[in-house]
């Protein structure tokens, strides 16, 4: 893991980039928090996103807009329905319709930008690749041409003053190895929200793919969901 530098955090208010944050914090004297208004069905995961930046004490915390409504194609930037109570092989037999085209590749262009100015060298973003919807932007490979490409576009790195690292600290991990790097990393759970189709007051549906996901972690970790628990204590 490098040394203590400034690092750019993609924040998506979900379980994985938080952990990550964390993770981020403990590694770097200045870390900047980057999330997106990019079209998706509802503002819950960008509310919790806020409030995990400030729960972190973040150097800064921007939002940036970008409408991917205009081109739509998934799920959570058009009106398709959200596929839910999907078993683990229906999960796997092919990239979900919730898979929004090329996202990772442009928030990681947009992180890129910023960690340029910043003239941070470090970024981190929460792919996994072990319990995941089998998005094609999750895998080692496109992080890996990713970060290639980025020390070949970035004037910092062509002069040579940087070179850019992109981290993915969970990418190995199963949801459960997660949730307990998280907890024991003092990440609070129940500000997150994974949810693809959330009620206005974050209450998950508790049956699309990421729920599941999210469900199987936790009860494999052998751990309550305190954002689960959050709802039906209320």
């Amino acid at each position: 893991m490098a040394g203590s530098k400034k690092a750019v955090v993609l924040l998506s208010g979900g379980l994985d980039s938080s952990t990550v944050l964390k993770i981020a914090m403990d590694h770097h004297d200045e870390v900047y928090a980057l999330s997106f208004r990019y079209g998706q069905r509802h503002s819950v995961e960008l509310d919790c996103a806020r409030r995990v930046a400030e729960s972190a004490n973040v150097a800064r915390h921007v939002i940036v807009d970008i409408d991917l409504r205009q081109f739509g194609g998934s799920a959570l930037t058009d009106d398709i329905d959200v596929p839910r109570d999907r078993s683990d092989a229906e999960m796997a037999d092919e990239i979900p319709i919730t898979y929004v085209p090329a996202r990772n590749t442009i928030f990681l262009s947009f992180g890129l930008a910023w960690a340029e100015v910043l003239k941070a060298d470090n970024i981190y973003v929460g792919v996994n690749a072990v319990d995941y919807s089998g998005y094609p932007d999750c895998r080692p490979e496109f992080i890996s041409a990713f970060e290639a490409m980025a020390n070949l576009a970035t004037k910092e790195s062509v002069e040579g003053r940087s070179h850019i690292r992109i981290h993915t600290p969970l990418i190995d991990l199963t949801k459960a190895q997660i949730i307990h790097e998280g907890l024991a990393l003092g990440v609070d759970y129940s500000l997150t929200s994974s949810c693809y189709d959330p009620g206005d007051d974050g209450n998950p549906c508790r049956s699309c793919d990421s729920c599941l996901l999210r469900q199987k972690g936790f009860a494999s970790a052998g751990v309550a969901d305190p954002l689960i628990e959050k709802f039906d204590n209320a």
